[in-house]
């Protein structure tokens, strides 16, 4: 039988564990970091264009996307999450994926889920747990669902 993998997870870090059994030892495996979702987001505009004077007009206008600079970091740490997961579960890596994330990291991940990775969610948390021990993200994941 294939280990499970608990993900726990924010926008800028990422921690992969393996357990062989509800009561095995949690075991890091792999950790990603996205340093640019700390950034504020002046530092990551600041290379964009400003404000473009137009004609005799006193006003100026800034385009304005539909999603922030700091928003499209957490959806590319996102995907980058996700294609790493889709990656191994291609390799055959593991079977079941238990998911810890942040609230708002949370979502951005099941959007940016495969349809493949989301059949293999046995269980999702939206809790922010990324700096605790292993022991202590022991405790929000469901024990008969490691078994």
């Amino acid at each position: 039988m294939k280990p499970a993998w608990i993900l726990i997870a924010d926008s800028s870090k990422a921690r992969i564990f393996t357990a062989e059994n509800s009561v095995a030892e949690l075991i890091e495996i792999e950790s990603l970091t996205h340093s640019e979702s700390r950034l504020l987001d002046q530092a990551l505009t600041s290379d964009l264009a400003g404000k473009a004077n137009v004609g005799q007009s006193t006003s100026g206008h800034t385009y304005v996307g539909e999603v922030g600079p700091k928003e499209q970091e957490t959806i590319n740490f996102a995907k980058q999450v996700t294609q790493h997961l889709c990656h191994e579960l291609n390799l055959n890596k593991f079977e079941h994926l238990f998911v810890v994330a942040s609230p708002a990291f949370l979502g951005v991940l099941r959007r940016a889920c495969s349809s493949q990775l989301k059949k293999h969610i046995a269980f999702s948390l939206n809790k922010n747990v990324v700096t605790k021990t292993p022991e202590q993200i022991r405790t929000y994941l469901p024990v008969s669902l490691l078994a």
